[in-house]
């Protein structure tokens, strides 16, 4: 499908043409492009200063080898990533993901999405990411450490907290920033705690930042639903993953009302019609490290579908938190058929254009990754700004200023889509918002 700005369509052509194979990255970059039209027409100083040209095309990228030794003395060698894409707002801030999927385009996908997701938190915070295809599975925590450090060995000279602040993402928890904290202190003989974030409660972390996510894409479906005079008191939700934003989303709509009956992992899913055992969840796969299928030892009437698709179960309200691309058209149109109302994002892009396209269609609550889960990445914005003053917050006054963030995110979405005519679309309002933002620095910088 061609864009009906030409122009629009003639930079989409040069982002293909100039990075071959990253079909991820083309995929958000369309997303982008194909909303930010209307705004050229208003702000025709954008079209003029190259905005769109110089916005696409990230600021640094940095690859670089990653060395290490496993516990039998085989050495490995894995390849790290990091890419710094826009600081117009402030430092470079995003995660890092270990995970044999990783390459190039995917951290250029996860780096351009998160200019406009930090943007959209309003504070003072850029766009970036980075990762390795390490996978963490299966390793023991000395490997786990001696990779991490090896990592930081060469990342540790393009960080700092006025500069680039990383933190985790899919296969980086607290155990891993722990080591990759440690080693970057090593190194500089600092103890720069603003550098990392999700940083563990005893050296600086923020009390919250496990649970952001999950809580903040929760709390952005529930302003959705609340437009429509709607709330998650009673709804059947279903929830993917069952890693930490999983978690914490069954967590926060547990506590709102609803009933998440289904999570998953990369092999299956589980189904649970009496509701997922939070705490059984959270054994399995924080303290244990196991599959999700174990659940259905503790949990008789449960069942595991291996390698099943847990988009097909009935729910009011859908809540992908795994990873890129889950929901393609045809999940999407089985969502809206089995009732479906709502969809929140927690992960990032996990629906395809084809399955947007069905949920724009139906008129369903609709909250894209940018938006929806904007709540990481806020919290680890906080737990900067507790670093930098020597202070540490509550959790309830940490949770509430979340909740007033994700609430504010959703009414500048909203409000932006209807000024735009698209009332009602937070895709739309989210990529122009966030675009918006970015571009006004960009002009008031200068040509850099």
């Amino acid at each position: 499908m061609v864009m009906k700005d030409e122009k629009l369509e003639s930079i989409y052509q040069d982002v293909l043409r100039r990075n071959p194979g990253e079909a991820e990255f083309h995929q958000a970059a369309r997303e982008v492009l194909e909303s930010v039209g209307p705004v050229l027409a208003k702000y025709p100083e954008f079209r003029e200063r190259k905005i769109i040209e110089r916005i696409i095309e990230p600021e640094r990228q940095i690859i670089f080898r990653v060395p290490w030794q496993d516990d039998k003395g085989e050495v490995h060698v894995n390849r790290g990533f990091r890419v710094q894409y826009n600081s117009a707002l402030g430092p470079y801030k995003g995660g890092l993901r270990f995970h044999p999927s990783v390459y190039l385009g995917i951290i250029k996908f996860l780096g351009f999405e998160q200019i406009f997701k930090n943007a959209l938190t309003g504070l003072p915070i850029g766009g970036g990411k980075g990762g390795s295809d390490f996978d963490p599975k299966g390793k023991s925590d000395d490997e786990i450490m001696r990779f991490c450090q090896s990592f930081m060995t060469e990342l540790w000279r393009y960080i700092g907290e006025h500069t680039d602040v990383p933190a985790g993402d899919i296969g980086v928890g607290g155990r891993e920033i722990g080591y990759l904290y440690g080693q970057f202190k090593r190194l500089t003989s600092r103890y720069e705690a603003g550098v990392l974030t999700g940083k563990g409660l005893d050296y600086g972390g923020s009390l919250v930042r496990t649970e952001a996510t999950g809580y903040g894409a929760t709390f952005f479906v529930e302003e959705m639903l609340k437009v429509r005079k709607d709330s998650f008191d009673g709804k059947r939700c279903v929830v993917s993953g069952s890693g930490n934003v999983a978690i914490y989303t069954v967590e926060k709509i547990h506590q709102l009302g609803g009933k998440v009956v289904a999570c998953s992992d990369s092999n299956g899913y589980i189904l649970d019609e009496k509701g997922i055992d939070l705490e059984l969840v959270k054994q399995l796969k924080e303290r244990e490290r196991r599959r999700i299928k174990d659940y259905v030892e503790y949990r008789k009437h449960a069942r595991y579908v291996d390698g099943g698709n847990i988009w097909e179960i009935p729910c009011q309200v859908a809540m992908p938190s795994a990873t890129q691309n889950e929901i393609n058209g045809k999940d999407a149109a089985l969502l809206v058929k089995n009732g479906c109302i709502a969809v929140g994002e927690g992960a990032n892009m996990p629906t395809t254009p084809e399955g947007i396209q069905v949920f724009l269609q139906a008129g369903i609550a609709y909250g894209p990754g940018k938006a929806a889960n904007a709540g990481g990445v806020a919290t680890s914005a906080l737990e900067m700004q507790q670093n930098a003053s020597r202070d540490s917050w509550t959790f309830e006054y940490t949770e509430k200023r979340l909740a007033n963030i994700m609430k504010n995110i959703h009414q500048t979405c909203f409000e932006t889509a209807e000024e735009f005519g698209a009332k009602g679309n937070y895709v739309v309002g989210a990529n122009i918002a966030g675009f918006i933002k970015v571009a006004k620095a960009m002009v008031a910088h200068g040509l850099i």
